[in-house]
């Protein structure tokens, strides 16, 4: 049985026609994998608190980035990869100066996320 390559084109996930930010869900292409592009120029900006009921892996494309994974807080640089491990709250925010782009790949054929309140504000 052959299969043939599945192909996403930019207008397929992206939301922004610029930078990298967007996804696709596995489900929809036949992977058990989900995969979110993101990236922002704004200091402090990026995903608030929240968790998977799966694994999380981030690939820093560009920029620097402080991770939050449970209670552990993780100064990231381009080039670096984090798992995310499956129920474990996190979150991460551009420490700048510049574009933060990460490739965030969810060990899911869709996304699932519970968003939480911020810890720093318990």
């Amino acid at each position: 049985m052959t299969r043939e390559p599945t192909i996403l084109n930019r207008a397929d996930w992206a939301r922004d026609d610029s930078l990298w930010k967007g996804r696709f869900e596995g489900i929809d292409i036949g992977t058990g994998v989900t995969v979110l592009f993101y990236a922002t120029e704004t200091i402090g900006a990026g995903p608030k608190w929240h968790v998977h009921p799966y694994g999380e892996v981030f690939i820093l494309r560009s920029g620097r980035a402080l991770f939050t994974v449970g209670e552990r807080k993780i100064e990231a640089v381009a080039g670096q990869v984090i798992l995310g491990p499956a129920g474990v709250p996190h979150k991460f925010e551009n420490l700048g100066p510049g574009l933060l782009e990460s490739t965030d790949i969810h060990l899911s054929e869709r996304w699932i996320q519970t968003d939480l309140d911020d810890p720093e504000l318990a």
